[in-house]
C-alpha cells in the first residue's frame, strides 16, 4: 500500500510528470512495471494467482501502450475512456487483489494503479490539453466549487427525498468523519471521475454538439455509469448523479479545469456519506 500510494501521490507533482515526459519511449515500460511491483509485494503475504497476474499484466500493458501503438485521435481517445470505465465497472481488481483475510478489501491497490496509469498516459503520452489537472485547487477554484455545491444542494435534497434515495440521518461522529471523507473523495474519486468525464469527455461533446448539449450529455452519461450502485438498475442514484454531474460540469467550465469540479464533487459526496442514509 505504501508503494502504491507513493506512486499515486507522484501525480500531484509537476516535476514528476515532467520526468515521466523525459522518459519518452521508455515510459510505457516503466508504467507497466510499476503496476506489477505492488502486486509482487502483496503476494509475499497475500494469495498468489497466475490468472490474476496475467489479468494485471494484460490490463496494465494495454493502458500503458495504448497511445503508443494506436492513432491519437478522438475515436481512440473515447475508446480509452470506455476501457478505463469498463474495467472499473466490472470490478476486475477484486479478482487481481482478493482479500487476504475475510472482510478485508484491498482492491483499492488496483484502482489507484488504474487511475494513475490513465492520468499519465493521457497527460504525457497523449498530451491532451485543457484538463487543468492538479491535486490542489486554487482559491478561485475552491470558491467556484463551493458555489456550485451550494447551488446543487437544495435540488439534490429535494430529489433525494422525492426519489426515496436517502434521508437526513447524520452518522455517529460525522463532524470528524467528514474531513477525512472529503479528502479521500477529492484526491481519488473526484479526481479520477472529473479527469475522464469533465476533462476529456465533456470537452469532446461540447465541441461536437455545443456547450449546452455537451454539458447535458456528459451529465447523462455520468449518471448512467452509476446505475450499478448497490443494485442494478439503481435509477434513483443514476438520476442524482446526473443532476449533480450537470453542476460539476458547470464548475469545470467556470473554473477552466477540473479542480473546481473536484471541489463541488467532493463536497457533495462527503456530505451525502456522512449526513444522509
Amino acid at each position: 500500500m505504501l508503494v502504491e500510494l507513493s506512486l499515486y501521490a507522484g501525480l500531484a507533482f509537476p516535476a514528476v510528470r515532467e520526468r515521466c515526459a523525459g522518459l519518452e519511449n521508455r515510459l510505457p515500460f516503466w508504467l507497466w512495471a510499476s503496476a506489477i511491483v505492488p502486486y509482487g509485494l502483496y503476494c509475499l503475504a497475500g494469495p498468489f494467482s497466475w490468472e490474476a497476474l496475467a489479468l494485471l499484466v494484460l490490463l496494465a500493458g494495454v493502458a500503458s501502450w495504448w497511445f503508443v501503438l494506436l492513432p491519437r485521435n478522438s475515436f481512440f481517445d473515447l475508446a480509452f475512456l470506455a476501457l478505463m470505465a469498463g474495467v472499473t465497472l466490472a470490478k476486475l481488481f477484486g479478482v487481481v487483489y482478493p482479500p487476504p483475510v475475510e472482510g478485508l478489501r484491498v482492491d483499492i491497490l488496483g484502482q489507484l494503479m488504474w487511475i494513475r496509469l490513465g492520468v499519465i498516459t493521457v497527460l504525457v503520452l497523449r498530451k491532451f490539453d485543457g484538463i487543468g489537472f492538479g491535486f490542489l485547487p486554487a482559491r478561485r477554484e475552491w470558491l467556484i466549487g463551493l458555489l456550485h455545491f451550494a447551488l446543487f444542494m437544495p435540488i439534490g435534497i429535494a430529489l433525494m427525498y422525492g426519489l426515496g434515495f436517502a434521508r437526513f440521518v447524520p452518522a455517529a461522529g460525522w463532524w470528524w468523519k467528514w474531513p477525512g471523507t472529503f479528502i479521500g473523495i477529492l484526491w481519488v474519486v473526484a479526481l479520477s471521475e472529473e479527469f475522464f468525464f469533465r476533462g476529456i469527455l465533456q470537452q469532446y461533446l461540447m465541441r461536437w454538439f455545443g456547450a449546452a448539449a455537451g454539458l447535458a450529455l456528459t451529465a447523462l452519461l455520468f449518471g448512467a455509469v452509476h446505475l450499478g450502485y448497490r443494485e442494478f438498475p439503481n435509477w434513483s442514484f443514476a438520476a442524482m448523479a446526473a443532476v449533480a454531474g450537470w453542476f460539476y460540469g458547470r464548475a469545470c467550465i467556470k473554473g477552466e479545469g477540473i479542480r473546481a469540479a473536484m471541489v463541488a464533487h467532493a463536497l457533495t459526496v462527503a456530505t451525502w456519506r456522512t449526513l444522509f442514509r
